[in-house]
């Protein structure tokens, strides 16, 4: 029967040969004096050691080789292994869900970056929002500047709208933007004439067309014929109406003689909120 070598430790060990494991040769019998564990044993036995080397519990007949296992990837290896694990590593953070990316943060990091983002929305929400509301909500002031001059409407050979109005005048601040929606169609075939009721240049005018309550619209043909008028808060299809027909040479306006509720005219008598314009002739 063949003598078999047990080479056993309690466990499977990790170690450098040189601290775990002892062996001598005997100079008579050229066998090898394996030390595991603190026991002893004899064998015929080469044992192959790398520099580092897995021992683990085997018994094999003593006409074969005990083969260590292949040793653990050196330092360099190890290295491009934690380089590897942390390309993965950053690749699963950045396929990561938005959830997933939230839970990854710490909670004063997700705050943080939440107060920022509504701070951000926040501010772009009133700017767009002050934008808008310049252009969808133009003040008297604007209609004004962009009115033609009185003179000149008579003279062009187009068709005029002119209106009454005072920058006291609550319903003419109202019907500014309705206003100003119908000037920006009408704009290349109609004039628009913006006339201030408490300058006294237009006095002869307010007593011409009989403009007792404003905001008074007048709807003047290419020769400066009047051909109706409404006065006060009216429905904005009542100017939008009256314009068209101007645009189209009608010698009529569908909606004439029409009163809404209004300011008095009379106002301009009495002590003004605000003052004649000294910047235009309106």
């Amino acid at each position: 029967m063949a003598a078999v070598a047990t080479v056993c430790s309690t466990q499977t060990l990790r170690f450098m040969p040189t601290i775990g494991l002892q062996r001598t040769r005997s100079k008579t019998t050229s066998r090898s004096l394996v030390s595991i564990d603190s026991e002893k044993h004899w064998t015929n036995l080469e044992l192959k050691k790398s520099p580092a080397s897995t021992w683990v519990c085997m018994s094999k007949p003593e006409d074969q080789e005990i083969v260590p296992p292949v040793p653990p990837p050196d330092c360099c290896n190890q290295k491009e292994t934690e380089e590897v694990t942390q390309v993965a590593s950053e690749t699963a953070k950045e396929n990561a869900t938005p959830v997933e990316v939230f839970q990854q943060i710490g909670p004063s990091k997700q705050m943080n970056r939440l107060i920022a983002l509504g701070s951000v929305v926040f501010a772009v929400g009133l700017f767009v929002s002050g934008r808008l509301e310049g252009v969808a909500r133009p003040g008297l002031s604007q209609l004004s500047a962009n009115a033609v001059p009185y003179e000149e409407a008579l003279a062009n050979g187009r068709p005029t709208v002119v209106e009454f109005y005072a920058d006291w005048c609550e319903v003419c601040r109202e019907m500014a933007k309705d206003v100003y929606q119908v000037e920006e169609e009408y704009r290349d075939r109609i004039n628009f004439v913006m006339l201030n009721v408490d300058n006294p240049k237009w006095e002869p005018e307010l007593d011409e067309f009989g403009v007792e309550g404003i905001p008074h619209f007048a709807f003047l043909d290419a020769k400066g014929n009047e051909e109706g008028n409404i006065v006060g808060r009216l429905p904005p299809k009542f100017l939008r109406e009256n314009v068209m027909a101007l645009a189209k040479g009608e010698t009529a306006v569908p909606h004439s003689s029409v009163v809404g509720s209004f300011s008095s005219a009379d106002s301009r008598q009495a002590p003004q909120l605000v003052g004649p314009r000294s910047h235009s002739e309106n």
